[in-house]
């Protein structure tokens, strides 16, 4: 991502998102695990955010985006949180019954702002 620019704001804001499925529970994997990715990729472009690097282990999931700055940090968690996890549920079914609560995603999550580049 480089300098982007809108009608009044020029920008090049970076985040590391960290946060994990509720309970921790290792179901990122196989089928649902490309679910999660393909969701956060459809729901990147439909709110113009842009994801440079996504990591999904069986129980974590680390993303480095940027995004417009109209953007609170707070919303694009619930943006991205809230619609995969609709979705997810809505295609697999099988973690409904390991999530038995109907939350997919533990409610917290970390934020770093960056610069151009995460390192591990």
């Amino acid at each position: 991502m480089s300098i982007r620019r809108t009608s009044h704001a020029v920008y090049d804001t970076k985040y590391h998102l960290v946060w994990a499925p509720k309970y921790r529970k290792w179901i990122l994997r196989g089928d649902t695990q490309k679910c999660v990715e393909n969701c956060f990729r459809e729901i990147a472009i439909s709110n113009e955010f842009e994801i440079e690097t996504m990591k999904i282990a069986e129980d974590l999931i680390h993303i480095f985006l940027g995004f417009l700055p109209r953007h609170s940090i707070a919303e694009v968690v619930q943006i991205l949180k809230g619609r995969s996890a609709r979705e997810i549920f809505q295609r697999h079914l099988e973690v409904k019954k390991e999530l038995w609560g109907g939350e997919f995603w533990e409610d917290g999550y970390f934020v770093r702002t960056v610069g151009d580049k995460v390192t591990k």
